[in-house]
């Protein structure tokens, strides 16, 4: 939700004075309930989600205090660059967790992928200020946000029902997959 808010603003496509709904989002359900989801996750030993929920928390939280209480320090000839560069440790980060979700299901993957893209877009976006590269990361930031309800609306409704009712297409074999204690 956090993503799709954001990048419907980095798209251009609803007015940038709404900008600051953002924020409360990005604090409370990207970041707390995503870093609280993280803890759980390691509770159940699944390392994968719990890196990914706890840094994606981590780094909403991180945004929200950025823009909250840091960005009216950075000079203003530095702050395409320092964004910039945050975005792009985030893409990194974002690609190598891509290549770890090739071990969970297709659902999964896409999500990475996509977010993957979205950061990169952003980060060539912000680092040269290239508006319309931004706009192209918002309408990625779209699709991700997309993959992302589809994802968890599957492994709800499919939990639910106790049987595949919206496929995930699965890429590992559940006995040959990793776990926290290999």
């Amino acid at each position: 939700m956090t993503t799709f808010v954001l990048s419907m603003f980095n798209a251009n496509l609803v007015s940038s004075a709404g900008e600051p709904v953002v924020l409360g989002l990005a604090l409370a359900y990207g970041g707390i309930a995503q870093l609280l989801a993280g803890m759980w996750e390691f509770r159940t030993g699944n390392t994968f989600g719990a890196v990914a929920f706890t840094s994606y928390g981590a780094f909403w939280i991180s945004f929200w205090a950025l823009v909250t209480f840091f960005v009216k320090g950075i000079p203003a000839g530095d702050a395409g660059h320092a964004i910039g560069l945050y975005l792009w440790a985030w893409g990194i980060f974002t690609t190598y967790m891509f290549v770890a979700s090739l071990r969970t299901t297709g659902a999964v993957a896409l999500v990475f992928a996509l977010l993957a893209v979205t950061y990169v877009l952003l980060a060539i976006g912000a680092s040269g200020g290239h508006e319309t590269v931004t706009h192209w990361g918002g309408y990625i930031g779209i699709a991700t946000a997309a993959a992302a309800w589809y994802a968890s609306f599957a492994a709800v409704v499919n939990h639910t029902f106790r049987r595949t009712v919206l496929p995930t297409v699965p890429l590992a074999d559940r006995a040959a997959a990793p776990t926290a204690n290999r």
